[in-house]
């Protein structure tokens, strides 16, 4: 009796002790996933440090993260609105055109808000497009018909695919109020424009990770 005693309270520490471990490993997990995926997000996001440090501003500090988000939706601006007027004009497909409408509508909004935001936080912004966006734009211009329309699609969802990534980075670890408003009308733009370029039926899913 004394033995089968002993034997349950032995099993009964066990289960104690493996519940603390299970209700400790459930306290402790959150906490490392949801910073492996904040790493993983800011290595995806493809951000550039200035080197120059966190800035004070009347909206909150102001980090190179900030800057480098001001400075890339000004050059997403830069090529994407060309790219956007061409699709309205040459776009073989209604689809196309309707995308083209977006992406003006969108882009058009976002650069204002970035040039005021650079303006009032003396953060200098791009004025012309990247060479390789540039590449992208000639290519586009070079193009004819249901190839424009492939260039096209192909071109501007894997951009924003890319940009969403940092979008939400931002979104989630700002602290300035005036690229926090940025950041969440950019995440729905952004979100915007990649439905509208699936829509067109277009996009090559296999593909979008091979980026030229």
């Amino acid at each position: 009796m004394r033995s089968a005693m002993a034997s349950g309270r032995a099993i009964g520490t066990v289960l104690i002790v493996l519940a603390l471990m299970a209700t400790l490993a459930a306290l402790l997990l959150p906490m490392q996933w949801f910073e492996g995926n904040r790493s993983m997000a800011l290595a995806r996001s493809g951000w550039q440090d200035d080197g120059r440090g966190t800035w004070k501003t009347e909206y909150g500090p102001l980090t190179p993260l900030d800057r480098d988000f001001l400075r890339k939706v000004r050059s997403a601006g830069l090529w994407e609105l060309p790219a956007g007027r061409s699709a309205q004009e040459r776009g073989g497909r209604k689809s196309v055109r309707t995308a083209g409408d977006h992406l003006v509508d969108g882009h058009t909004e976002l650069d204002r808000r970035a040039v005021d935001a650079g303006r009032t936080m003396n953060v200098p912004l791009p004025n012309q497009p990247t060479g390789p966006q540039q590449k992208w734009l000639n290519q586009m211009e070079e193009a004819q018909g249901d190839e424009f329309d492939r260039i096209m699609v192909d071109r501007l969802r894997k951009a924003h695919g890319l940009v969403f990534n940092l979008v939400g980075l931002v979104r989630d670890q700002t602290r300035n109020s005036m690229v926090r408003s940025l950041a969440t009308r950019a995440n729905a733009v952004v979100l915007d424009h990649i439905t509208v370029l699936e829509d067109t039926g277009l996009v090559d899913f296999e593909a979008l990770n091979d980026v030229k």
